[in-house]
């Protein structure tokens, strides 16, 4: 009698392929990573270059330097005219009682806040004045009251 071999046990997992084992599937990379990273780096450039803009036009226009003229005219006399103006940060009012028409006043000033109000008041007599306000070589701002006590503003520039 010839001694048996025992049989090799079952091989565990799936059965072998004669023409040997599957290789694993490919990974795939993850592109979508890469794509939130390049967008979030464009909007975060796109963010400082506007700031840049905002910034270098603001800190010019707050170096420049502007030439305002305040004018009034009419047919009466002793007006009060209060003007106020900003500069360099500050508001300054200014007040000339009894003033005669005309009457001008040019100033030059800086800063970011730039303009204020120009009020010309007529006496008890009445009559009609007309302010004026020029910024620089822009077209004027102007207004006209009539009448006692009545007052022109001239604002918004």
């Amino acid at each position: 009698m010839s001694a048996s071999r025992p049989d090799p046990p079952p091989p565990s997992g799936p059965p072998q392929q004669p023409w040997g084992p599957r290789p694993p599937a490919p990974r795939r990379r993850r592109r979508w990573q890469w794509v939130v990273l390049v967008l979030a780096l464009l909007l975060v450039g796109g963010c400082v270059a506007v700031i840049g803009v905002v910034a270098n036009k603001v800190s010019k226009e707050s170096s420049r330097t502007v030439r305002i003229t305040y004018a009034a005219a009419g047919n009466t006399q002793d007006v009060d005219i209060t003007y106020s103006t900003w500069r360099d940060g500050d508001l300054e009012v200014n007040q000339d009682n009894d003033a005669r028409l005309p009457w001008t006043k040019e100033i030059h000033t800086k800063g970011f806040l730039k303009g204020g109000t120009l009020v010309v008041t007529l006496g008890p007599d009445g009559g009609t004045a007309t302010c004026s306000v020029t910024v620089d070589d822009a077209r004027p701002i102007t207004a006209t009251a009539s009448g006692a006590f009545a007052s022109a503003v001239c604002k918004g520039f």
